[in-house]
């Protein structure tokens, strides 16, 4: 029996309108389609022409090529920091844009440039313009000038050049072989030092009602004093002054020795800066001629052309001038492979910048958690030999603080030796996490000692009375909800709070005299909360050398049992994540630069990549945002600088 054959299915026909739009949905599909083809071969593209360029680039070290006869133009701007406190992604993007109300320059790569020059023959001369930088504490800058030194030392000239400073620009500035000031330029005033701060007692208790309960061990610690006093105390007034009149006299005779001046004479002439800006009809500039701050009155231009005449002139060159600038040098001198790769053993240097504060925190605050993880891996790194503890803080928590300190000493039951280099201030907290190290380095200006202890409790009970609130209610025991500051402070209470901050301060300096093979006699003398400069601190036993980063280094290594030039130098930070890095490397390369520079919308993706920098927290917002179960933040805090 034959099949019928069936014969095929016609489709139904459609209509104009229902093609119509059939058709505009396929010429969708197909435009979506290509559109996003085209932004994925882009993309493709894009990271494929970076990695490239990171490749024949290297960064800027690889197309770098320096001539013989340059001037290192030595103009840093931004804030001088131990540690860059930006993310990597605001760092990239500040970086290109030349945005320089965010930039930072760490101490480590000044120093790196300064240093690297002076040994290369290549390097003939420094330009030095340090008007767009804002300096730190003078210890940091006395690293630089030392730094500066070395140079000169090396037989190279440095000529600085100004549009007008301010005192710890020109201590820089005055490193030089000869200073030229712009005539119609800022001028340069030589001031002093001072710690004036506002007192918040009568406004906060008088008129808002809020009330503020002192407890503390050592008549010297200030630090809390504006919530409670209208006014310094006598005590707070007799240290301060103690403290900066020595850094101030270290100040004036190393710029009497650099300007080939007398000290007192120019103590004198500060004395007497009304009259002498007077005679010089008001032109601070003529004033600082006279008073040889500086060698002549020149603008930029003829800076330049001096420039030209004793280096090598290029007319492509900015300024008319063979030169290179030391953002690009320093790129140059990096390490061209991670210094990881590198099988030598090492010196780790952590750095502890910042209020000391509890739990994980960025960079810019030291963490109790975050930098006790980092010396737990320096501890267990078996590359590492020797730490140098690189602190730049007031201090802050006192339990945050013992957690570093309890660190320090198990790097050193690990049979790894801990030097401390200290910073501008090495305060309070900022004591306690260095008093364990082998050997403790400061500079004469660095601001440390404020060994004390103290907690702030605010009361809101009148200022809540004032708009009608009250508080009532009941409790189990007598204690219970007496530490809420609704609520007025019992005199019970105070006695607690008073014993925890008595047993605070007992364990610091006995801390304190373990570590430092002293009586807790002895100890108590040095403490009760006064602040020293570093001279000071070494002639009472608070500190052990006087010196700076690379001193440090060098005695850990000793320690350590390294040979000269057969170790690394190993900073241990929060590594980048892998596309911080590599945004990174891309954009020192000249390319990426330009492509990051000129393209707002890459500008954009980077941002809304970047994690948001989260604000240090105030203290008294550490104070009012205790855990459960904290009666008072004992707190070991300086609120010491200038």
């Amino acid at each position: 029996m034959s099949a019928i054959p069936v014969p095929p299915q016609i489709p139904p026909q459609r209509g104009p309108i229902v093609r119509f739009f059939v058709g505009l949905w396929d010429a969708m599909n197909f435009t979506r389609r290509l559109i996003l083809n085209l932004l994925f071969f882009f993309l493709l593209f894009f990271f494929l022409l970076m990695m490239l360029v990171g490749m024949v680039s290297g960064g800027k070290s690889a197309s770098l090529k320096l001539s013989d006869r340059t001037t290192l133009v030595l103009a840093p701007v931004g804030q001088l920091v131990e540690q860059d406190s930006r993310d990597a992604m605001t760092r990239i993007l500040s970086d290109i844009s030349k945005d320089d109300s965010q930039a930072q320059v760490q101490l480590r790569d000044l120093l790196a440039v300064i240093d690297d020059a002076a040994k290369d023959k290549r390097i003939e001369r420094m330009l030095l313009n340090v008007d767009g930088l804002s300096p730190g504490g003078f210890a940091s800058m006395t690293e630089v000038a030392a730094a500066l030194q070395r140079f000169r030392q090396a037989g190279k000239e440095i000529v600085a050049v100004s549009r007008g400073m301010g005192q710890k620009q020109y201590f820089l500035a005055a490193q030089a072989n000869e200073i030229h000031l712009d005539p119609d330029g800022h001028g340069i005033v030589l001031e002093g030092l001072s710690g004036y701060r506002p007192y918040f007692r009568e406004g906060l208790q008088e008129k808002l009602g809020v009330d503020f309960h002192l407890f503390k061990v050592g008549e010297y610690k200030s630090a809390a004093e504006p919530f409670v006093r209208d006014s310094a105390s006598p005590e707070a007034k007799e240290a301060d002054l103690f403290w900066m009149s020595d850094i101030w006299n270290q100040y004036l005779a190393e710029i009497a020795k650099q300007r080939k001046l007398s000290a007192d004479g120019l103590a004198a002439a500060i004395d007497d800066f009304a009259n002498g800006v007077e005679a010089a009809a008001g032109d601070l500039n003529r004033y600082a001629l006279e008073h040889k701050l500086v060698d002549s009155l020149k603008t930029g231009e003829e800076v330049d052309a001096l420039m030209a005449e004793r280096g090598v002139e290029d007319a492509d060159a900015e300024g008319g001038f063979r030169q290179i600038d030391w953002s690009q040098y320093l790129g140059h001198i990096k390490p061209k492979l991670p210094i990881e790769a590198d099988g030598k053993p090492q010196v780790a240097v952590v750095v502890a910048e910042g209020e000391i504060a509890p739990g994980q925190q960025p960079r810019a605050v030291v963490g109790g958690d975050s930098l006790s993880a980092l010396l737990r891996e320096v501890r267990d790194d078996d590359k590492v030999k020797a730490l140098v503890l690189r602190v730049n803080s007031p201090g802050g928590e006192v339990f945050a603080s013992e957690q570093i300190r309890r660190e320090v000493a198990a790097l050193k039951v690990a049979g790894k030796p801990v030097v401390v280099s200290m910073g501008d201030v090495a305060a309070s907290g900022g004591y306690w996490i260095s008093m364990n190290a082998d050997r403790i380095y400061a500079e004469p200006n660095t601001i440390t000692g404020s060994i004390g202890i103290f907690g702030l409790v605010p009361n809101l009970t009148r200022a809540l009375d004032k708009i009608g609130v009250h508080s009532d209610g009941v409790g189990t025991t007598r204690f219970a909800g007496a530490f809420d500051v609704t609520r007025p402070l019992s005199p019970e209470v105070g006695r607690v709070i008073q014993s925890v901050i008595d047993k605070g301060y007992r364990d610091f300096i006995g801390k304190v005299a373990g570590a430092r093979g002293k009586t807790l006699e002895e100890t108590d003398e040095v403490a009760r909360g006064r602040v020293w400069s570093g001279a000071q601190a070494k002639q009472f036993g608070l500190v052990d050398e006087l010196g700076g980063l690379q001193a440090a280094i060098d005695h850990a290594a000793q320690l350590g049992k390294l040979e000269t030039g057969k170790y690394n130098v190993r900073y241990v930070e929060e590594p980048l994540t892998p596309f911080e890095a590599f945004m990174s490397e891309f954009a020192q390369a000249r390319m990426g630069a330009l492509l990051l520079n000129e393209s707002p919308l890459l500008r954009n993706v980077l941002k809304n990549s970047a994690p948001g920098m989260q604000q240090p927290l105030r203290y008294l917002e550490m104070q009012a945002n205790k855990p459960e179960g904290v009666l008072v933040h004992a707190t070991a805090h300086c609120f010491c600088g200038i």
